[in-house]
């Protein structure tokens, strides 16, 4: 199985203490290096990176983190990286056969969520999202989360930043299949602008698109200067099979 890793947007909520969100340091170790481990604990066996803005950069930094790593690190470009993170997924998955892990490149996680989620595959979902079903825990920012709602069966009916009803937070790592790609390509050919929540409430709408509780599992999203401060305090103890 190979993992894919989103990294090709611009970052600016960061940009005041880095000018590369997935090379960012946290605690000493880039963000994008902390996904590349985490992947391969979880079982991946290459990584696919997705880049983008200042590209070339960031691929000349992927042969050394592969070896620091141990594990195979390819670079994908996307055509246009200012378009939404939806064809980010489709260019990645291009390049990849089968099922697959998805990450983003400022999303961090214990390490028992991504082995979790490996394990999640099955023929009654397209995709499965890491959801976190504590919705005012105070590592979540509220304005900048994706909101899932699911049905009894904890399968997800909506998904979106501004859905009136939500039970869950997407935590922003999921378990793919080749109908992720397609339904973000089906929702594109329809209109819509190519985000990866517009493919999954594509998927949403057909019943395939399944969710894992982490329960209390530790997460977050460093997408700004608070996030990055949190990490730094609690990435190391947190996640000691990196920092150990």
């Amino acid at each position: 199985m190979d993992a894919l890793i989103i990294a090709a947007g611009f970052g600016s909520r960061l940009r005041d203490i880095s000018d590369s969100k997935p090379m960012t340091p946290v605690a000493g170790v880039p963000l994008l290096e902390l996904g590349v481990r985490q992947a391969k604990a979880a079982g991946a066996a290459r990584v696919v990176v997705v880049t983008g803005h200042e590209a070339e950069r960031l691929e000349a930094a992927l042969p050394a983190l592969a070896e620091r790593a141990g594990i195979p690190v390819v670079a994908q470009r996307v055509e246009d990286w200012s378009k939404p993170n939806g064809w980010s997924v489709m260019a990645g998955a291009s390049v990849i056969d089968g099922d697959y892990l998805l990450m983003m490149s400022d999303h961090i996680f214990s390490g028992s969520i991504l082995t979790r989620l490996a394990q999640q595959g099955g023929a009654d979902r397209g995709v499965t999202l890491a959801i976190d079903r504590r919705c005012d825990h105070p590592l979540i920012d509220p304005d900048d989360a994706t909101w899932v709602k699911r049905d009894g069966a904890g399968f997800i009916t909506a998904i979106g930043k501004t859905i009136p009803e939500y039970d869950a937070v997407d935590c922003g790592a999921f378990l793919a299949t080749p109908e992720l790609a397609a339904a973000i390509q089906a929702a594109i050919h329809e209109g819509k602008a190519g985000s990866l929540s517009e493919g999954m409430q594509r998927l949403a709408d057909s019943g395939r698109a399944a969710t894992m509780d982490i329960g209390e599992a530790w997460w977050l999203d460093v997408d700004d200067p608070r996030a990055h401060q949190l990490a730094e305090a609690q990435a190391p103890a947190q996640l000691p099979e990196i920092y150990g």
